[in-house]
């Protein structure tokens, strides 16, 4: 699939039908997504390799994952309505995704590969580490994910501590709407990076360990 087309797929995934700030519901950028997407697929080869989507919200990562070619892939979120909507946007695309409710430190189903964009932690404070321990524990292979850039350390050493070692480390446009009440702007810019880490083993085929 080329970029162009997945980018559309992405952008037809609607965003959350009623946004909580305490959550940081926000939809993840369609371009944002397909670059985090094409990564994975390059230094992962998709097709065929499982992949968690945590905190996976209506659904863009995990189901540009499956056009991608993934399976199994699973969506966690611990809002029914999201996903609700995801597994809407997943029949109307054709494209088999499991998607169900519950925080992702539940999540017991391992996957070669883990994507997400997890809370960055501007309406409570360290709201993304359980997001990054699950990653860790989960992965097989490899975690694709967004942060701000202010989470850099933070991030660095989670992976050094579970044994991991960062692949590549890549700043992202991200122009984040106003969303929430409390927003004063109609949009505002945020330094976001794009994560690769390695967690396992490094071959080409799918399935490795």
């Amino acid at each position: 699939m080329r970029r162009a087309e997945l980018v559309r797929l992405l952008q037809r995934v609607p965003a959350f039908p009623d946004p909580r700030a305490d959550l940081e519901q926000v939809a993840t950028p369609a371009e944002a997504a397909a670059t985090l997407l094409a990564l994975a697929d390059r230094h992962d080869s998709l097709r065929g390799r499982s992949v968690d989507d945590l905190g996976c919200g209506t659904g863009r990562l995990a189901l540009g994952a499956a056009a991608l070619g993934a399976a199994p892939v699973l969506g966690v979120d611990v809002d029914l309505g999201a996903v609700e909507v995801a597994r809407t946007a997943a029949a109307g695309a054709g494209l088999e995704v499991r998607f169900e409710v519950g925080p992702v430190g539940s999540v017991r189903t391992a996957a070669d590969v883990v994507v997400m964009n997890p809370p960055f932690g501007a309406q409570r404070r360290h709201a993304d580490r359980p997001f990054w321990d699950a990653a860790f524990r989960l992965a097989r292979r490899s975690v694709y994910a967004f942060s701000l850039a202010a989470s850099r350390t933070f991030i660095a050493r989670r992976a050094v501590a579970h044994g991991a070692h960062v692949l590549e480390l890549v700043p992202v446009p991200w122009v984040l709407d106003r969303t929430f009440p409390h927003h004063s702007r109609r949009r505002v810019s945020l330094d976001v990076d794009l994560w690769a880490i390695r967690t396992g083993g490094g071959d080409n085929g799918p399935g490795a360990a």
